[in-house]
């Protein structure tokens, strides 16, 4: 069997009625015809929209098909002793040109109540926004049930809600249960539990293109909601050149935030887990035995937890990018 490599698929795009252009002029992606994209689902494990390798021997084949063959070469053993054949993780780009519906997902314990394989718990790296866009995060005060029906009811339930003004940079960590939103103008990557479990509460009473308003999901919704009340929703972070800074670490995910302007050399031996880079500014080579693969911005990489060794060669004059393991 031929060594794993580090892994680029054909991004997943989708129309989406609050989308917009960046994912194209910011992103550089070719999405053809889609006239508004709001997301592009760069490596997915959700049926129906399984992520297909475009480089190297492996091109055309399915992220659940090397999982099956390869295992823990591909994942890490400890990961595929856990999920199994099911990819762990949603990594995608949001292009908010208008504001997103207002909402919440469920956690595992409920999401396996209702027969869906896993709860939702994301987060969020603001790539670029524009002055004065805001996000959803929470509440903005101390909020129970009774008094979250009441303002929804009475139509004022953007009252009780949490907006941070943002900026590029900016991170939130989304926990399942936590009601939010992105906001006009704010192109982001969200990484994510494999799921795509949603419930809508509020879509400010928009219609589509056939004079119909999307459907909400207030009932379903109530019993997803965490109210604890969070003063601080913004995650704060340190950030060193050329080291991995932590910025967020959950039982579901860790990612680090990586800005370089010199080779950095990587040995994940320790991790036992793939490991994915989104490209968020500049251009790079990934070299690994003896041969080496170019990387630019809007472009996302899988290393196979086999991979252990490989260098980080800048090719601009800095490079960011996201780094996300289990």
């Amino acid at each position: 069997m031929k060594n794993l490599y580090p892994l680029k698929f054909n991004s997943i795009y989708k129309d989406k009625i609050w989308g917009g252009q960046k994912i194209k002029t910011e992103l550089g992606k070719n999405y053809g015809t889609i006239s508004n994209c709001g997301e592009s689902w760069e490596i997915s494990g959700i049926p129906d929209n399984i992520s297909v390798v475009c480089n190297g021997f492996l091109k055309d084949n399915n992220l659940e098909e090397l999982v099956e063959i390869y295992m823990g070469d591909l994942i890490g053993d400890r990961i595929f002793k856990k999920f199994g054949l099911n990819f762990p993780l949603l990594i995608k780009f949001i292009d908010a040109n208008d504001d997103l519906s207002i909402q919440v997902h469920p956690n595992d314990e409920l999401a396996k109540k209702r027969n869906l394989p896993f709860g939702k718990t994301e987060m969020w790296y603001v790539l670029n926004a524009n002055e004065g866009s805001k996000l959803n995060c929470g509440f903005n005060q101390p909020m129970t049930k009774e008094k979250y029906l009441d303002k929804l009811n009475s139509g004022k339930i953007m009252d009780i809600l949490n907006f941070a003004e943002v900026k590029t940079g900016d991170v939130f960590f989304v926990p399942a249960g936590r009601v939010h939103s992105i906001g006009k103008g704010i192109l982001l990557a969200e990484i994510q539990q494999t799921s795509d479990a949603t419930y809508r509460i509020y879509d400010y009473n928009r219609k589509d293109a056939q004079g119909n308003t999307r459907e909400l999901h207030t009932k379903l919704a109530l019993d997803a909601f965490d109210f604890t009340f969070h003063k601080d929703v913004r995650t704060n972070y340190n950030k060193e050149l050329n080291k991995s800074s932590k910025l967020i670490s959950c039982p579901y995910f860790t990612t680090n935030l990586l800005e370089f302007d010199k080779t950095i050399e990587k040995d994940i031996f320790h991790l036992d887990s793939f490991v994915i880079y989104m490209c968020t500014e500049g251009e790079y080579k990934i070299e690994y035995n003896n041969t080496s693969m170019n990387v630019t911005k809007g472009e996302t990489v899988l290393i196979p937890a086999s991979l252990y060794e490989y260098m980080l060669i800048p090719s601009t004059d800095k490079v960011t990018l996201l780094e996300i393991h289990l």
